[in-house]
C-alpha cells in the first residue's frame, strides 16, 4: 500500500468514526448562567411574575444545575410588587446526562427541591438553547414545567 492509499484509508476510518465521537457528549463543555423570566408552564403561578437565577455546568461527563425562583411578596399593583424578594423554589442537582441537537442541549439528572415541588432525589430535565437574551430555558421537575426566556446571561456549548 502506498502512502496515498494509506492516507485515504485513514481518512475514511476517521470519517466513519466521527459521528460516534460527536454523539458522545462526555467531553463537551456546556455552561451558562443568568436571569430568566418564567413565561408559562405548569409551574408558573397565575398572574404572579417569577424570575429565576440559573446556572448550569457540564464537562467530562459530570455537571451541576442550580435554579433559584423568586417572586414578589407584595401583590400586583401594591408598593414593592416589582421586588422579586420571595424564594418560591430552589433546585440544586447533579446533571447525569446530556444530549446536544443543534443549538439545543437536553440535560437530565436528579435534584433536591425546596419550595414548590419540594423533595429530594427528584428527576429533572432541562432544555437549554444556546445564546444570550431571548434564548429559551425549560426546566421540568417535581411534575412542574417552567418555560423561561433568558433576560441576561449566556448559555454556551
Amino acid at each position: 500500500m502506498n502512502s496515498r492509499e494509506l492516507m485515504l484509508a485513514l481518512s475514511l476510518i476517521a470519517f466513519a468514526y466521527a459521528p460516534l465521537t460527536l454523539a458522545d457528549n462526555s467531553g463537551r463543555l456546556i455552561q451558562g448562567a443568568g436571569t430568566t423570566m418564567v413565561t408559562g408552564g405548569t409551574g408558573a403561578p397565575d398572574f404572579v411574575p417569577v424570575i429565576t437565577k440559573f446556572g448550569i455546568h457540564w464537562r467530562n461527563g459530570q455537571g451541576r444545575l442550580e435554579c433559584l425562583a423568586l417572586a414578589p411578596s407584595a401583590p400586583a399593583g401594591d408598593p414593592g410588587s416589582g421586588d422579586f424578594d420571595k424564594n418560591v423554589m430552589y433546585v440544586t442537582g447533579t446533571i447525569e446526562s446530556v444530549e446536544v441537537h443543534g443549538k439545543v442541549a437536553h440535560l437530565t439528572g436528579k435534584a433536591t427541591v425546596t419550595g414548590l415541588g419540594a423533595g429530594s432525589d427528584r428527576p429533572f430535565t432541562a432544555t437549554a438553547e444556546r445564546g444570550g437574551p431571548g434564548a429559551q430555558f425549560v426546566l421540568t421537575v417535581s411534575g412542574l414545567t417552567f418555560d423561561e426566556i433568558v433576560l441576561d446571561g449566556q448559555i454556551k456549548f
